[in-house]
């Protein structure tokens, strides 16, 4: 596959607003390692190969390991995950895929114990910025280095 263009150089403002809202997210009190697998559950629904690399490397550098990373796809079945863990993943499943799910009421009541009124529109944002980027990268065939 060949990149289509680079948008960071055709469109370096677009892509501040987007560097913008990465910068709010390293300010939230979303512990780090939660935040790549959210990352990396919505790249891996979404099919962004470059953003699945990326992140898969990212959550290794931050101490996550190889049987999570592999069984992420697989959360619901597998012991490996906390709860919160569990209550953003559904979370983000629903968001992703929110022309099919709509955002059930199941999924608010999955993440609404686990995080505060300030954590869920954090991770809401989180959500809605890594689908922006996997929509770049797929969009303009961005390829995993």
């Amino acid at each position: 596959m060949q990149p289509r263009m680079d948008f960071y150089q055709a469109n370096p403002l677009a892509i501040k607003a987007l560097l913008a809202l990465e910068e709010r997210i390293g300010k939230s009190t979303i512990e780090k390692p939660l935040i790549e697998l959210v990352r990396l559950r919505a790249s891996q629904i979404n099919g962004c190969a470059y953003c699945v690399d990326m992140h898969t490397s990212d959550a290794r550098k931050n101490g996550e390991t190889d049987r999570r990373l592999a069984t992420l796809v697989t959360w619901r079945e597998v012991p490996f995950f906390t709860p919160r863990e569990r209550a953003a993943l559904e979370w983000v499943e629903a968001l992703t895929l929110v022309a099919q799910s709509h955002v059930p009421d199941a999924a608010w009541e999955c993440v609404k114990p686990h995080f505060s009124d300030a954590e869920v529109v954090d991770l809401t944002l989180l959500i809605c910025a890594i689908n922006s980027w996997n929509r770049f990268a797929i969009a303009f065939r961005k390829t995993p280095a």
